[in-house]
């Protein structure tokens, strides 16, 4: 499949790169990292990323903006994107062939070329795994494709320390720490928070909800992030914090929106995706999000995390 994948990278002058809505660093590091290497490898093709911007990640790059009659004839490929509704920018339709490049469960195919590797830590880890597929065949990998793709893997390691990393990931982000780029400085923006999210940070650990079977959940309402002025986005960053609690065996927490209540599930070793799924959502084993639309559906959702972790 990178076999096929290059070839069709190679055919085409015009490639537009898209990742998911709502994105983390993963997301932005396997959309810029592919564009970097291509951009290196094809300087006469023209390649975008696009998408809309997430403040919390500007660091990492700008988004290009284009217009629809772009793609016409381009080649489009989607990165860390579970579901097609998921794809953020629904203009990846208008490109003459679509690529998926993703690390979870393959439960949405779709796409014209589809390579899939749930074995991979994240899909910077799997943009780095094409580079080395093809540099004997033209790519090459400058200064911040390796900058975007270390980010990529540490932010959906955990910084190494989720159960998906593997030997592989320590290989590869050793290889791309040899790379002329500041980690320091790339730790610092990735990690440090906002007063009034840290604030924030404070309330999670003072208010979660301890229950049965090793289950905790957070609520965060509307009036809440707007007393700490929080965006959801913002809240979504401190969904990690109750890893440090013994005897924690699966967490949630929701965060509510304008429109939805967004749910965000992580698991010390229960399978949690399933339960996604029964709301709409989906995601890796042991770390899943959905989506509800009332406050009354938390206790399906808690009830449902229980049986998991019974």
């Amino acid at each position: 499949m990178k076999e096929k994948i290059l070839e069709t990278i190679k055919h085409y002058e015009t490639i537009i790169v898209h990742r998911h809505v709502r994105p983390d660093p993963d997301a932005y590091g396997s959309q810029g990292g592919l564009v970097e290497i291509l951009k290196e490898s094809f300087p006469e093709k023209q390649i975008y990323a696009v998408g809309q911007d997430e403040p919390t990640l500007q660091y990492m790059r700008m988004l290009d903006v284009i217009e629809d009659d772009v793609y016409k004839g381009a080649l489009v490929i989607v990165c860390d994107t579970a579901n097609e509704e998921r794809i953020c920018d629904s203009r990846y339709k208008l490109g003459d062939k679509l690529i998926k490049i993703d690390h979870h469960p393959n439960e949405d195919p779709y796409g014209d070329l589809l390579w899939v590797d749930t074995t991979s830590s994240s899909c910077s880890e799997m943009i780095y795994d094409f580079y080395l597929f093809g540099k004997e065949k033209g790519l090459k990998l400058n200064d911040e494709a390796a900058r975007l793709l270390f980010a990529g893997i540490v932010g959906d390691t955990g910084r190494f320390l989720f159960p998906s990393t593997t030997e592989r990931t320590f290989v590869y982000a050793g290889e791309l720490i040899h790379y002329q780029f500041s980690r320091p400085e790339l730790f610092d923006k990735m990690y440090e928070l906002e007063p009034n999210i840290i604030k924030l940070k404070g309330y999670v650990l003072q208010n979660f909800e301890f229950m049965q079977n090793g289950v905790a959940s957070v609520k965060l309402t509307k009036e809440l992030l707007e007393e700490y002025q929080a965006r959801a986005a913002e809240a979504s960053l401190l969904v990690s914090v109750l890893g440090d609690v013994k005897g924690i065996k699966a967490w949630v927490f929701f965060i509510e929106e304008k429109d939805q209540i967004r749910v965000r599930l992580r698991s010390k070793g229960p399978v949690i995706n399933g339960v996604a799924r029964r709301f709409k959502g989906g995601g890796h084993p042991l770390a899943a999000g959905a989506s509800i639309f009332s406050w009354d559906e938390v206790e399906d959702v808690l009830n449902e995390l229980n049986k998991v972790c019974e």
